[in-house]
């Protein structure tokens, strides 16, 4: 693996925008529109990372549309953290052969996490010669050339080599949502859980600079985003790469100093560098969201070392007390994983101990997905498929039934909340926690904070109504 960082020139983003440029001349010269659709798949950082694809492709011409067929251009942005997405992802790349067989002259493009793996690139290359190219995330920022290369050359490209980590500032953006926004503050990652592809994909961490950070936040800002999420796979890590001495709560308390009605999110934490002055940034500032994801995994000390987790089940269930302590407000979430290779019963009772101890509102639950090349794929797995599911199933009946008891507790009480959009003839909500309120209400409530009285909860949600009450 290549560990060096690289920052991209602006001469050669330039080179970039030249591309751009020559495929914008070459629809011109067509007399026509061209479309595109990018279709996504996985975390919000994969959602940033279309959005400069996007960003790309409506810099050279194209009209972003909302499906794959007849689009002359189809983008499929990967994620390889668990095996059914890729098989979906396999199975919906499969077909666009229907779509290309009508369409012909549509180009059709593979990237992200996937695409970094040796074994996607080789069985695209020899099973799905309809895919035009393939490149990983490393690559994202010459998208340009990679498509004018195969516009004017009519030749797959693969650009899929292992190279250094980048940092490429300047990329357009075309976002989804003015309202609210993702900012990625660095990339990579280096942890290395046994079960983990991240590092190997993305790369080593890599921070960007506070103030280009800085500046596109202002941006947003002053351009009506009410909610920024601050994203890395490893938030508390930043700035651990930079010269300057700044860690992720310094970046916290400074976007939070900026001019603005907004509210700051970030994920995810990693609690092997999260600690109290993280907590104490969160409590001290009005601007920053109440709300934590904090991974916990396994409620097993055993199983977090062969986790590689650096951390055990006491040092994390400290962190929750003390955050817990100077935010007693806070909402809490998580990932937690099912059957990783020799978990015990005993091992899992931990587990559900654990969660029974913090009491989440909500988590993120996974069976253990094997990840070919990293180590967890080759360590001894005895325990059968049947008895993974029996404990997934115990464990999401466990977190539902905490989830709804917290979700009930809401119930009579009047909470600020952004107003982001509609579900059939309802308005949505979120509340400072990022808990989604169901309401009626004229939609010119829409991107504004208003106070909403919940009358109802369900287990993953909560029903409203407008507190007589300014914002």
């Amino acid at each position: 693996m290549n560990t060096k960082t690289t920052v991209i020139s602006q001469a050669q983003l330039d080179a970039q925008f030249a591309f751009c440029d020559k495929i914008s001349a070459y629809w011109l010269r067509e007399g026509r529109t061209p479309t595109a659709y990018v279709e996504t798949y996985g975390c919000q950082q994969n959602e940033a990372d279309s959005e400069k694809l996007r960003g790309y492709l409506a810099q050279s011409g194209y009209t972003v549309v909302q499906e794959a067929e007849g689009a002359d251009v189809v983008v499929m942005n990967t994620c390889a953290i668990r095996e059914h997405a890729e098989q979906r992802v396999f199975g919906n790349l499969g077909a666009l052969t229907h779509t290309k067989r009508r369409h012909p002259a549509q180009k059709i493009f593979l990237c992200g996490c996937m695409a970094g793996e040796t074994k996607v690139s080789d069985r695209i290359k020899k099973s799905y010669p309809h895919v035009d190219g393939c490149f990983s995330t490393h690559h994202l920022w010459q998208f340009p050339e990679i498509l004018w290369n195969v516009l004017s050359k009519g030749k797959r490209q693969f650009y899929i080599e292992d190279e250094p980590g980048s940092i490429a500032e300047g990329i357009p953006q075309v976002r989804d949502n003015t309202l609210k926004a993702w900012v990625s503050i660095m990339y990579g990652c280096n942890n290395f859980c046994t079960y983990c592809i991240v590092p190997y994909v993305r790369g080593r961490e890599r921070s960007r600079k506070k103030e280009d950070i800085l500046a596109e936040c202002r941006c947003l800002i002053e351009n009506g985003a009410k909610e920024i999420t601050l994203l890395g796979q490893n938030v508390n890590s930043y700035g651990k790469d930079l010269d300057e001495s700044v860690d992720f709560s310094d970046l916290l308390a400074e976007i939070a100093a900026l001019p603005g009605e907004f509210l700051i999110r970030f994920m995810t934490s990693h609690p092997r560098d999260a600690g109290k002055k993280l907590f104490d940034t969160m409590a001290a500032s009005p601007k920053i969201a109440k709300q934590l994801h904090l991974p916990f995994q396994s409620g097993s000390s055993r199983v977090l070392k062969a986790m590689n987790r650096h951390y055990d089940r006491e040092k994390y269930l400290e962190l929750v007390r003390y955050a817990k302590s100077v935010m007693p407000e806070l909402v809490l979430t998580s990932d937690v994983i099912v059957g990783f290779p020799g978990e015990t019963e005993e091992e899992f009772e931990e587990t559900i101990s654990l969660i029974q101890e913090v009491r989440y509102d909500s988590l993120f639950t996974f069976i253990f997905s094997p990840r070919v090349g990293t180590p967890a794929a080759s360590m001894d797995d005895p325990t059968p498929k049947e008895e993974k599911n029996r404990r997934f199933d115990r464990l999401c009946a466990v977190q539902n039934g905490i989830s709804e008891e917290i979700h009930e507790s809401y119930v009579g009480k009047t909470m600020r909340c952004l107003v982001d959009g509609t579900d059939k003839e309802y308005l949505t909500a979120r509340t400072e926690g990022g808990r989604l309120v169901r309401f009626t209400a004229d939609p010119k409530y829409i991107g504004t904070y208003q106070f909403i009285t919940v009358t109802g909860s369900t287990t993953w949600s909560l029903t409203g109504e407008l507190a007589d009450k300014e914002a």
